[in-house]
């Protein structure tokens, strides 16, 4: 196997149509290029002329060493990480596609040295963390709330949830609250929300209005902003949310929100299962990834949606120096 160094439009041409997340494309990664503090390398495994494994790292030099990431720290992306496409399905094969892949990644950028902190966090579909295990990187394992929208109906996967959250569909359905798709205004506004919520919590939001501005736009109908209106028209919340080819994924927004005592969250959820179900931005989207498994508060909320809890690895240098390092890295960024 070789490995080369790629450009964004490389990149793009190797890149496979499915099983890859809404950062991986080379309209994010530029957009994280363009707000980060690090260097972007898109790093491909050839056989020959064919792709077998791809790569995006970001590296920061910090004194005598340097940080490698991905995705890059505090840009709200949860995962990225290896994509891996061996040609053969028997397993052996795979196995050698995997090691060889791992072991030109260590070498490339050092992750097997002191000097170097590294932290790769996968997608789920990546099954394998063992070749990086085996370079003596940590591994930890996360989750994520995967609900699976392929073989049923909106009213179906509503049956599937618990009572209280089917009551607060009802309940803010009777209040006559709308919920719109709308565009870079509204994602402003939820930006906005988003941020000011950090606030009032004494904490502060590792976002940027330019950096979420510039990747709705990048992402060109393959970013949605879903709205909830009062009645009268009236702002109350919204998210915004990312597809892949196979999935929409919950990004930002999102903070609870009562009107008229009914919590209004549920319903915008409930539609973007209905986009999933009837308009798509591809045909391949039949997955809702809520994110946010890992958090116990927000479990209890997302838990309620009957969704599939979904491992995915975590892949780093020692936690405490790399805990470190992503602090320096934010407080510099």
């Amino acid at each position: 196997m070789e490995l080369r160094q790629l450009t964004l439009e490389e990149w793009d041409d190797a890149l496979p149509s499915t099983g890859i997340e809404a950062f991986h494309t080379a309209a994010a990664l530029s957009v994280l290029d363009d707000h980060t503090t690090s260097d972007l390398h898109l790093v491909g495994g050839y056989k020959g002329d064919r792709p077998v494994a791809l790569l995006p790292v970001f590296v920061r030099s910090m004194g005598p060493g340097k940080l490698v990431t991905s995705p890059p720290p505090g840009m709200g992306v949860p995962r990225l990480g290896p994509i891996l496409m061996p040609a053969s399905p028997k397993q052996s094969k795979r196995e050698k596609v995997f090691r060889s892949f791992a072991d030109l990644v260590v070498e490339e950028f050092d992750l097997d040295s002191y000097t170097t902190l590294s932290k790769i966090t996968c997608q789920p579909v990546f099954g394998d963390p063992r070749p990086y295990v085996w370079n003596d990187l940590s591994l930890q394992t996360k989750f994520t709330y995967l609900l699976d929208a392929s073989n049923s109906d909106p009213e179906e996967i509503r049956n599937g949830a618990s009572k209280s959250l089917r009551r607060e569909i009802r309940d803010a359905t009777a209040l006559g609250i709308e919920i719109r798709r709308e565009g870079a205004d509204a994602a402003r506004r939820v930006f906005e929300q988003t941020r000011d919520r950090y606030s009032e919590q004494g904490r502060s939001y590792p976002l940027t209005w330019p950096y979420v501005r510039d990747l709705y736009n990048a992402l060109d109908g393959m970013a949605r902003v879903y709205v909830a209106r009062s009645e009268s028209g009236e702002f109350l919340t919204g998210v915004t949310v990312c597809y892949s080819p196979d999935a929409a994924y919950f990004w930002q927004g999102g903070g609870r929100t009562v009107h008229e005592g009914v919590a209004v969250n549920s319903l915008i959820h409930w539609e973007v299962l209905n986009d999933i179900a009837a308009d798509p931005p591809t045909e391949t989207v039949t997955a809702y990834d809520l994110y946010g498994a890992n958090t116990e508060r927000l479990c209890r909320y997302k838990s309620k949606f009957g969704a599939k809890l979904v491992p995915y690895y975590s892949l780093e240098t020692d936690g405490y120096r790399m805990a470190v390092a992503e602090r320096l890295y934010e407080l510099v960024k």
